[in-house]
């Protein structure tokens, strides 16, 4: 094996040149037929190291397509299991996958497309820890998580590790997508110095999303990685491509580096990552367990048990007792639309929103506050196996 660079000095990981078996000669001959691409950004394809964060919505289409053109190691980052609402969108799953780690059985599928890939599974949290371990051992990262959080700790991570980031985004018929390369473009934080606030942006469950999205999306993705990995084309450098779906409109918003930017300026203040409180600890907010609430409902009510979920998710399924107020009715509601003098507990499908709900009940003096700890998910799980959550 001889040994070669990739096409562009960023990825400056000298790899082993691997060359094609027959079976993956037959596999990629409309690869090989492209000049662009022939035999020598095959061999690329193969010996290169991509990481996609997130196995849903963009991630799915992403990961089909970069198994399908000849990715030598895909890794996937992914902690979450596969629920029926997924399948509207996470084209990579089947009803059947239902329950199980979104991690294996991404696995399992992309084997099944294609045996010639190495998948290394990551089924755990990206946080502050453990990023730039996880990030470190790739050549081109994939974000394709749903929260602003980890798309700002993925993109610090990249740009203190010089790696280069693919990035998209999705909200209800839009999206968006940008590719970050060291010493050759600005990062995430030139365009977007700082995230927005907690709960400003609803998300997937909250406000919806065009099912094929994702998909024109991720597939995007999958075409910027191919593109960095072989050196053909222009990649989306200081560009940032919006996509309308009800119009089927592109559009693209040219960007340039800022010297003053947190973790790629001239003096960043950002060397090292740090969580964000939405992604720390808890701390003071007091959780209850799915079975602890059940307990705690066997005695005289003396809590309010609030649902912060949208309509639709409450009407499919919720604790006997539940009121349905939606995190954004009830952070906008003036007078509060509860009694903060009296007990609560908030729930929501995960915790996450019920997370926030907790933090704005107890700005607004609220004494007794409780978050149901993995919300109807666990619920479900533990006490009522035939309830419906989407």
């Amino acid at each position: 094996m001889t040994s070669f660079i990739f096409a562009d000095p960023w990825l400056c990981h000298t790899v082993h040149r691997m060359s094609l078996e027959p079976a993956e000669l037959a596999r990629y001959s409309r690869h090989l037929s492209l000049r662009e691409v022939g035999v020598s950004g095959q061999e690329k394809l193969k010996a290169a190291r991509v990481l996609v964060i997130g196995a849903g919505g963009l991630g799915s289409p992403a990961l089909l397509y970069l198994a399908a053109a000849g990715i030598g190691t895909l890794g996937i980052v992914d902690f979450d299991t596969v629920d029926i609402s997924n399948l509207q969108r996470q084209v990579l799953f089947t009803t059947a996958d239902i329950g199980v780690s979104k991690a294996q059985a991404a696995r399992d599928k992309l084997l099944a497309l294609n045996p010639h890939l190495h998948i290394e599974l990551h089924a755990e949290a990206l946080t502050a820890a453990n990023a730039l371990n996880i990030l470190a051992g790739y050549n081109v990262i994939v974000d394709g998580t749903d929260r602003f959080t980890t798309r700002y700790l993925v993109n610090d991570a990249c740009v203190l590790l010089h790696k280069p980031l693919v990035s998209a985004a999705i909200h209800r018929f839009e999206g968006q997508a940008f590719t970050y390369v060291p010493k050759r473009s600005p990062c995430y934080r030139c365009l977007f110095p700082e995230p927005p606030p907690e709960g400003a942006v609803p998300n997937c469950a909250e406000a919806g999303v065009l099912g094929v999205l994702p998909g024109v999306m991720g597939t995007l993705q999958a075409t910027e990685v191919i593109k960095l990995i072989t050196g053909m084309g222009e990649p989306l450098l200081g560009r940032l491509l919006t996509y309308d779906a009800l119009d089927l409109r592109f559009a693209e918003l040219k960007f340039v580096a800022r010297s003053d930017c947190a973790v790629c300026g001239t003096q960043p203040s950002i060397t090292a990552l740090h969580d964000s409180p939405e992604s720390c600890d808890t701390g003071s907010l007091q959780q209850i367990s799915a079975t602890e609430l059940h307990a705690l409902l066997q005695q005289p009510v003396t809590h309010q048990l609030i649902d912060v979920r949208e309509p639709h998710e409450y009407a499919a399924g919720h604790i006997k007792g539940a009121r349905n107020i939606p995190l954004g009715t009830l952070t906008a509601a003036v007078p509060a639309p509860i009694d903060t003098s009296k007990p609560m507990v908030f729930i929501c499908r995960g915790g996450g929103r019920s997370t926030q709900a907790c933090a704005w009940a107890v700005s607004q003096g609220a004494q007794q506050v409780l978050n149901l700890q993995g919300g109807t998910l666990a619920w479900q799980q533990a006490i009522e196996p035939d309830m419906n959550v989407i």
